[in-house]
């Protein structure tokens, strides 16, 4: 979280979009954070994208004259995005995924790892940890819950470095602000 992995996807996605070639954009339909039909980063970049249930929607809604398939939070769909993902670049489509290879317990979060393997290129992004500003490899879950998928964003995760990551913190430590007088 908080990498630039969704903004990296709609800077790619508009380019291509702006060239004239013709793209689509997926993302899971259970988030629905910022906008409904449309990838929001962070810091409110937007393009509009199509909310899909599983990777069969997903194949099943890209038209025969696509040339880029964008697909935003891929940890949120199931292990046959891999196949799709497969299916479509075999059939000449660029795709580019966006999404957490970690989960907030530090595990791979497939399928992006299945993804990365047979991925041509590879970009891993991170983030800046929220406690010292070192590289923030890790996502970690500042409220209580068991459900290995909580949407949100500043609320709900921060971005952690190695050091500063502990996958047995349920809350965030409220952080004391000095201030001069």
């Amino acid at each position: 979280m908080f990498s630039g992995k969704s903004e990296e996807l709609i800077r790619r996605v508009t380019r291509y979009h702006l060239a004239r070639v013709p793209t689509q954009t997926f993302k899971p339909e259970l988030d629905t954070r910022y906008a409904d039909k449309k990838v929001v980063s962070h810091s409110n970049l937007s393009t509009e994208a199509e909310p899909v249930n599983d990777s069969a929607q997903l194949l099943s809604a890209v038209e025969d004259r696509t040339i880029v398939v964008g697909i935003d939070e891929g940890q949120f769909f199931d292990i046959g995005l891999v196949e799709v993902a497969t299916m479509l670049a075999n059939a000449g489509k660029q795709v580019i995924v966006a999404g957490l290879d970690l989960d907030y317990l530090g595990r791979p979060f497939e399928p992006i790892p299945s993804l990365m393997l047979r991925a041509e290129y590879v970009t891993k992004s991170l983030a800046v940890c929220h406690r010292c500003g070192g590289p923030g490899l890790f996502t970690q879950r500042v409220v209580e819950s068991d459900e290995l998928v909580v949407l949100g964003a500043i609320d709900a995760y921060e971005a952690r470095c190695r050091r500063c990551y502990d996958p047995n913190e349920a809350t965030q430590t409220k952080l004391q602000l000095v201030q001069d007088d």
